[in-house]
């Protein structure tokens, strides 16, 4: 049985995943956060990305990386730079040095947001970042492609929509991507004998779908679920957006918005006190 590490295993996506593929596969998860359950196969290892030790120490001896770890929206400069940039660098550099060929990396479709969405686009289109977040995942594919050519590594790159039970709202409609349909692309990723660098659409087979994703099928990918049962009640909620710029790009509100909020915030640093130093006596260390 392999073992996979997955970062950010304790944000919404790797949640997903991690049930998904219990049983599958010996599963080092780790993430900046406490990890309040995990099951019997999963080893949990507490982690700061943006240190290289910390990312060197979880990749040893594993056989495959889901880099999910990051900051996951949009966010100011330094927050996207410190977990996206230097984050990821992190772990490629840390894999490669630790012998691991095989790394798997949930870039966005916010590295392609400022395509319109009366536009069908594949694997090959130029990126067209719609958010410094966008930017970071774009980043990380040349990353991708720089690791694979030099250093001989496989690089699969999941352009990845929004994943979760149900769509959420009418753009989501077209990006949807069902936890089920994530285990298995992700699982080509981890297991396809010829992946040398690749770029597919982590979506389902939605009908409204912005995507050719005939590079994944071409991988073996037979997606399960389609997010027009959903459609009903997603179109029935469905509120007139109120900025043109987000109802015409497929990045939606990110490419009008400086910040969005994040669902799983970082944990807050704790400051001790600082105690005041008594005349002629040494602070204990």
């Amino acid at each position: 049985m392999k073992t996979i590490l997955i970062t950010g295993a304790a944000g919404s996506v790797g949640t997903h995943l991690r049930r998904e593929l219990a049983g599958k596969y010996r599963m080092r998860v780790s993430d900046l956060r406490a990890l309040k359950k995990f099951s019997a196969d999963e080893q949990f290892v507490r982690a700061d990305i943006s240190r290289f030790a910390d990312a060197l120490r979880i990749t040893k001896g594993v056989d495959a990386v889901v880099h999910l770890g990051g900051h996951s929206v949009e966010g100011p400069w330094g927050v996207i730079h410190n977990a996206n940039i230097v984050g990821c660098y992190n772990v490629f550099e840390a894999a490669r040095r630790n012998g691991v060929k095989r790394i798997i990396f949930p870039t966005s479709n916010h590295a392609v947001g400022y395509y319109r969405r009366n536009e069908t686009i594949d694997h090959r289109v130029y990126p067209k970042p719609d958010s410094r977040y966008g930017v970071s995942k774009v980043f990380g594919e040349a990353l991708g492609s720089l690791y694979a050519d030099k250093y001989g590594m496989q690089v699969f790159n999941m352009r990845i929509g929004n994943v979760g039970p149900v769509p959420l709202d009418k753009r989501r409609l077209s990006i949807w991507f069902s936890p089920r349909d994530l285990a298995q692309l992700v699982t080509i990723g981890i297991e396809h004998p010829d992946i040398h660098f690749e770029i597919v659409y982590g979506v389902s087979n939605n009908q409204r779908s912005w995507y050719d994703n005939s590079n994944a099928y071409r991988l073996g990918y037979k997606p399960q679920d389609d997010s027009e049962a959903g459609a009903p009640a997603v179109l029935a909620r469905e509120k007139p957006g109120s900025d043109p710029r987000a109802e015409l790009y497929q990045g939606g509100i990110f490419v009008i918005v400086e910040d969005v909020p994040n669902r799983a915030p970082l944990p807050k640093k704790k400051t001790a006190a600082r105690k005041k130093a008594v005349p002629g006596k040494r602070r204990k260390k």
